[in-house]
Formats: C-alpha cells, structure tokens, sequence
C-alpha cells in the first residue's frame, strides 16, 4: 500500500531533523574547543603604575616547551597567592582584582594559559594543567615560600588538578564547577555534551583527594556557573573547608559586589591556615 502523502510530508521533515541534528553534533565536537574557551590572545603591557609599584613579568616554559607569560608582584607577606584565572580575557583584564588582592600582603603570582595573554600555543585541559605546573616551578624558584592556589572558574578545575600533582598551602576557589561536562549540557541541553566532550575538567571527582584547606567563594546570582554546581563541588570536599556566599554578585562581578567583606574573608582564611601554620 502506498504511503499518504501526509506521512511521506512528515517522514521527510525528520528525515531533514535528524541529518541537521547529526551535522550540528558533529560540528561542535569538531570545533569544540574554539566555543569552549575564550581567550584574549594579544601581549599584555604592564600598567606603568603597577611597574613603579614593583609589578614584574615572567616567562615560564611548560613541559612540552610552550612559553608562557604572566606577572609576580611581590608581597610583605612570606607567602604567595598563585592566581588561575578563568576562561576568557587575560590577565590584563584581572589588574584591579590583583590591586584590591594586594591588601593582604601576599606576593601575587598570574600567568596566561597557553593561547592567552600572548603565552604561545592554544588551550586544552591537559595544556592548562602544564601551565599551572610551570608557574608554580617558576614561583618556586623566584619566592620559596608557602603557597596559595587561587583558581577562579575554570581556573578552579586546573587548582584542583594542579593541588594533587604539586601540593598546596590552601587553596580558594572561586565561581567553581563540578565538571565542564555538567557546564556544557546545561548550555547545550539539546546535545549529548557528556559524549561529545574531549576538555571535562572533572573537579567532581578529584576534590576528594585534595589534602589542603578550601575556601569555596560563589556569587548567589552567577548566570554562568550556577551557585548549584559551586555548592555540589563543595559537599564532596573533604575538611577542613569553608564557605562564603556572596549575595548579589553574579560571575565577572563577584570581587567588587563582595568588596571589603569578600578580601576581609579571603585574608582570615590565609591567616589561619597558612601564616599561622608557618609560626607554629
């Protein structure tokens, strides 16, 4: 018996759906890495303020040889804050979080992944996790002192990783997720994110192994990272750990919402388990 034209109609549009469906999943997992980081690529001048306040630039080179690029400001403090910063920009883009962070007397380390900031090459997981392990062995040569890793977003995930291959002091993370793969499919509901994926940055199943302090700091309005995965990530830490929930504040914004009160914590929380563990 012949099809109805009716139904042939429909056969036809999900024949059209489900090839457009397949097109658009094999496009994202072929580019994927162009929609999943945002880097701003171009060299990074220090502000001549900065300069004349002791801002320095270094140059670190990773264990496959990319050269990277980023600052060190020196501190009153015998103790550095290394900064990881998060997915888009440079560190050009965090000087006014870094001037608001020197209120606590730390020396202040930040370096551009790869493809960031004029650092050479293109960001992948594996790529971030050498960069952090190159700054730190810079930082351990340049300072020696105790230090704190101080991942902000995806910067989050690489200090995680980062604290189980060269042990930490502490470690603050800020706006942190559970895993790229939960981040994705929650931007991308209509695709199998968790399949497609090849850069996860599975903290989830990392923090457990972590064996230093945590402060978990998230913004209670975050569009980009809701407050829930923030929270998910902190109930699998183990102790000691902290919270602090910043009212008002969404992902970019979370620093200056916070203000005072937000370094205030920051600071208490480096003094008890960092400076205060040095002098006992």
């Amino acid at each position: 018996m012949p099809m109805s034209k009716p139904l042939r109609t429909v056969l036809r549009i999900l024949r059209t759906a489900a090839v457009t469906y397949v097109v658009v999943a094999v496009l994202v997992y072929v580019f994927q890495r162009r929609l999943q980081y945002l880097p701003s690529g171009k060299p990074v001048p220090i502000p001549g303020e900065a300069a004349r306040r002791g801002l320095e630039e270094f140059t670190a080179v990773a264990k496959d040889g990319a050269r990277l690029l980023g600052w060190y400001w020196p501190g009153t403090k015998a103790i550095d804050i290394m900064i990881l910063h998060g997915n888009a920009g440079n560190r050009g883009d965090r000087i006014e979080w870094l001037e608001d962070l020197r209120e606590l007397g730390c020396g202040l380390c930040i370096v551009d992944y790869r493809g960031y900031g004029g650092s050479e090459g293109a960001p992948t997981e594996e790529g971030l996790y050498r960069d952090a392990e190159a700054a730190r062995e810079w930082l351990r040569r340049r300072s020696g002192a105790p230090v704190v890793y101080y991942g902000e977003s995806i910067g989050a995930a690489v200090a995680v990783e980062l604290a189980l291959r060269e042990p930490a002091a502490a470690l603050v993370l800020q706006s942190a997720f559970t895993s790229a793969a939960d981040v994705g499919q929650r931007v991308y509901p209509f695709l199998p994110v968790r399949l497609l994926l090849k850069d996860r940055y599975d903290a989830l199943a990392r923090i457990g192994k972590v064996r230093a302090p945590i402060l978990f700091i998230h913004g209670d309005r975050d569009s980009i990272i809701p407050l829930r995965f923030g929270r998910a990530l902190f109930d699998a830490a183990p102790e000691p750990k902290e919270w602090l929930e910043v009212q008002g504040a969404d992902h970019n914004d979370l620093p200056w919402v916070g203000g005072a009160a937000y370094r205030r914590a920051v600071g208490e929380f480096v003094r008890r388990h960092v400076e205060d563990a040095t002098r006992r």
